[in-house]
C-alpha cells in the first residue's frame, strides 16, 4: 500500500539555474550535488535533480504538477517571493485552499498549498454533491 511520495525527479536543462531555483529561491535543503544531478529535501521529501534533454511542455493541459506545503502563516510571504524572482505563473487557484500554481527553470509545473488533504476532501464532497465517494 502506498504511504506517501518516496522522490520526485525532475529532468533539468541546467544544474546551477535549478539549484538556484530549488535551493535558494524555494529553501530546499540540498543534500547530495554531483555533476549531472543533486538531491535536495522539502520538509521529509526526497527531491531528485538530474541533467536531461528531455523537458515538459508548459502548454499541455495535463494536471501533473507537485505540491509543496506551505504554511499558513507563510503563504503569502513565499507567494510574494516568487512573484518578486519573476516566476511564470500557469494557472489560476480554482480550488479550495490558498494556492499558487507557477513552472520551474524547465517547465514543471510546481504550487504552493497551505491546507489539509482532509479540508481538500470535505470541500470536494461538498462541491461535487453526487458521485463523491470517500473509502
Amino acid at each position: 500500500m502506498i504511504n506517501g511520495i518516496n522522490h520526485i525527479t525532475f529532468g533539468v536543462s541546467d544544474l546551477r539555474a535549478s539549484l538556484k531555483f530549488y535551493v535558494d529561491l524555494l529553501q530546499l535543503q540540498l543534500i547530495a550535488k554531483w555533476d549531472e544531478g543533486a538531491y535536495l529535501k522539502a520538509g521529509d521529501q526526497w527531491i531528485a535533480l538530474n541533467v536531461d534533454n528531455i523537458f515538459l511542455n508548459p502548454n499541455s493541459q495535463n494536471a501533473s504538477h507537485i505540491a509543496f506545503n506551505v504554511n499558513e502563516k507563510d503563504f503569502e510571504a513565499m507567494k510574494s517571493r516568487l512573484e518578486m524572482y519573476g516566476v511564470k505563473k500557469y494557472k489560476e487557484n480554482t480550488s479550495e485552499g490558498p494556492s499558487f500554481y507557477f513552472l520551474d527553470p524547465d517547465g514543471h509545473r510546481l504550487e504552493i498549498h497551505s491546507s489539509t488533504l482532509e479540508n481538500r476532501i470535505q470541500w470536494a464532497k461538498e462541491k461535487m454533491k453526487t458521485n463523491f465517494i470517500i473509502y
